[in-house]
């Protein structure tokens, strides 16, 4: 079979790169002639600052004190250019002195006592640009001894121990004395009183600090006062909603021990009922201690507004479709009263067959598409913070796996039903779901004629979601972890054409290298075990039926794992990362291919896989506002056999990507280059394919919103 024509040759391609060129240098021309500074006479733009630690030892931040300073670089447009569209930032000496004496009152508050700064270089590069060097002498720091605390004897052990715990976080014998450290280490003291029932503590700290021992020794005086419950909750302002969900979520009752977090969970999980605009709970401690041993608390709420209207438009233009959508929403979160949130979406659209970015040719056949779908949750199921929900949904869509088809190829459908009920809670930091999910899909032809083998696939499971969130932020995480899992049984009890386990953990971390720096990992996998199907993707489609052969690829195709796309591999397409078969149902000479196993590599397309791994290393830097930029590698694999991780096929792809942040997450674009010689180490296997190539580059262009992990 000769292959197809979509790949596109050089003069297709060099208008509209040279287009955007020559739209890229107009806008910073525009930029330089509407926003450019010139720099003053007499005066001189900074073009760096360089703080150094005189003994080269790291005792100091010297990035964190750069950061503190009034003598600072000119800020760059773009993070490339000084002077277009941001002002120059002057060099000034009497600014330089005071700069001097931040640095050294800075290195008191973090134990050096004796540091020293000065101006070690001020060099001028060219007239009126300057480079300015600090120098930071820290000499020997004043060490903490162990602290000591009053007034705590007569606590239960397992408080007194928690107290002991708290401090000695913050305050390690033998450490440099950091007043911070020193004033976080009272507060959690304090907190680790009233989280377990003392309501009134109260504690006064001291820090004696001996310049000649170069020794702070530190004395806590705690008046812990008596273990509270909570009195009466009274909640206001509902204007006529009913408090049952808001007491259910609350997870605190009358009686319940006294807890500050407590207190701020109860108003976090009554803001998570997306009901309120804000949330005010207030203990009233201004009386005292009272007989009773009881603290009233006030939840003040005001309710937003119970409808939303959604509407928007969106484009999607990638190597293996084109689309224009809609999308039209409505949502009630006082459905029939109790807080139920009730939700209806559509999201019509048309694909632009066969426009792709590597096929830029003029649209033949509209393929129509929609999803719609419905949604009811149910607040405080069972009078706990468990939320019960009803998930329908209606799906019809085209099925565009192949960034090649050739040009006859014909295009398969699908019209997807989805259901599933069940519940999801959070437990601390720990989201949990269950739900029985069914799926029952119905296949049709937008173009060509539909193999007479197709069938409709049943799929039923129950399915446990598990996620361990110990991030500073959702939206834009600085630090912490991220431990989340996935557990599926299909077919057997729960019926269905499919009888599968899938597994599927996932870990995130998150480590920040400096004030806009951001070091971020991710490592996830995939376990499939097929138990009535998969003998075509494992390599025996010959042995099998036409009949049975298009059964195990349907059910592949929705039970089966893949990789690439904007949140796996951004080298790769979505699902550009798969075993890659023979389907005869998608190709324009099924009859042939049901007796021929042998096709040139255009006919080949992604099946899914059985085992999956999938690696990411990213460093995020934040450049201007709402601008950041980025720099990753992806690795991933898709292996045809169950429980076979591939750590040799690498797919490593590298790249660069740009963020814009809005209030739903970042806007990001990010284009991965696969690296020669570090796709499959010793070559591809027969199950795999060679990626296609986008302008004749080993590159995909992936867009989404939200970080990629």
């Amino acid at each position: 079979m000769g292959r197809g024509t979509s790949n596109a040759s050089f003069p297709t391609w060099s208008r509209p790169l040279l287009q955007a060129l020559v739209l890229a240098l107009g806008v910073l021309t525009l930029a330089s002639l509407t926003g450019c500074y010139s720099i003053p006479q007499q005066r001189a733009a900074i073009y760096g600052v360089d703080v150094k630690s005189v003994d080269g030892s790291d005792k100091i931040d010297t990035g964190e004190l750069e950061e503190k300073l009034a003598t600072a670089p000119s800020p760059k447009f773009l993070a490339l250019f000084r002077g277009v569209v941001y002002d120059y930032t002057y060099f000034d000496r009497g600014t330089l002195q005071r700069d001097l004496a931040r640095v050294e009152a800075y290195c008191r508050a973090r134990g050096y006592y004796e540091a020293h700064a000065r101006a070690g270089r001020v060099h001028y590069p060219t007239r009126n640009h300057v480079k300015v060097e600090l120098l930071v002498e820290a000499g020997e720091p004043v060490k903490v001894t162990t602290p000591v605390i009053h007034g705590v004897h007569d606590l239960d052990r397992k408080v007194l121990r928690a107290v002991k715990r708290a401090v000695a976080k913050q305050l390690v014998p033998g450490e440099p004395f950091d007043e911070e450290h020193f004033n976080d280490a009272k507060n959690d003291l304090v907190r680790t009183l009233t989280d377990r029932g003392h309501a009134f503590a109260k504690a006064e700290s001291e820090a004696a600090v001996d310049l000649v021992a170069h020794t702070a020794t530190i004395r806590f005086d705690v008046v812990a006062g008596p273990s509270m419950r909570f009195g009466e909750l009274d909640i206001q302002g509902l204007d006529g909603l009913s408090p049952g969900p808001l007491r259910a979520v609350m997870g605190m009752k009358k009686g319940d021990t006294y807890s500050t977090q407590a207190l701020d969970d109860a108003r976090q999980a009554i803001l998570d009922l997306g009901v309120f605009a804000s949330v005010e709970v207030t203990p009233d401690l201004e009386s005292g201690p009272q007989p009773d041993g009881l603290v009233p608390v006030k939840i003040t709420v005001e309710p937003s507004r119970l409808h939303t209207v959604r509407a928007g438009f969106g484009i999607e233009f990638d190597s293996l479709r084109t689309d224009i959508h809609g999308l039209i929403g409505w949502e009630h979160r006082n459905f029939l009263g109790h807080l139920r949130v009730f939700s209806v979406e559509t999201r019509p659209g048309v694909v632009l067959y066969p426009l792709r970015v590597n096929n830029l040719v003029a649209p033949e056949k509209p393929l129509f598409e929609n999803r719609f779908k419905v949604e009811l949750r149910e607040r405080g199921l069972f009078n706990t913070r468990a939320t019960g929900f009803i998930r329908p949904q209606l799906d019809i869509y085209p099925v565009l796996i192949n960034p090649n088809p050739v040009p006859d190829a014909p295009v398969l459908g699908y019209g997807e039903l989805r259901g599933a009920v069940g519940a999801d809670n959070v437990f601390w930091r720990l989201y949990a779901a269950l739900s029985q999910n069914v799926q029952v899909a119905y296949p049709f032809s937008y173009k060509g004629t539909l193999d007479p083998t197709l069938t409709t696939i049943v799929i039923s499971y129950p399915e446990l979601l598990l996620q361990l969130d110990l991030r500073d932020n959702r939206l834009h995480p600085r630090k912490g972890v991220l431990l989340a899992s996935g557990f599926q049984v299909a077919g057997g009890p729960f019926l269905g054409d499919a009888q599968d386990v899938k597994v599927q953990p996932e870990v995130r971390g998150y480590l920040p290298l400096g004030k806009k720096v951001v070091l971020a990992g991710r490592f996830g996998a995939g376990f499939l075990f097929p138990l009535n199907y998969g003998e075509a993707v494992s390599g025996n489609a010959a042995s099998l039926s036409a009949r049975d052969r298009t059964r195990d690829y349907q059910i592949t195709f929705f039970r089966g794992l893949f990789s690439g796309g904007p949140n796996s591999n951004r080298g790769y397409p979505s699902r550009g990362i798969s075993p890659y078969g023979n389907v005869g149902f998608l190709t324009p000479e099924a009859e042939r291919l049901r007796q021929d196993s042998n096709c040139t590599e255009d006919c080949r397309v992604p099946t899914g896989g059985f085992s999956q791994w999938e690696a990411s290393a990213e460093l995020r830097v934040a450049i201007s506002g709402p601008i950041s930029g980025a720099t990753f590698c992806d690795m991933a694999d898709v292996a045809p056999q169950a429980a076979t991780l591939r750590f040799s096929h690498l797919h490593l792809s590298c790249g660069l990507g740009a963020r814009y942040d809005t209030p739903v997450g970042p806007v990001r674009v990010d284009i991965g280059y696969r690296i020669p010689g570090a796709q499959v180490l010793g070559g591809l296997t027969p199950d795999e394919k060679e990626p296609t190539t986008l302008f004749g580059l080993p590159i995909a262009i992936a867009v989404g919103i939200g970080e990629a992990f």
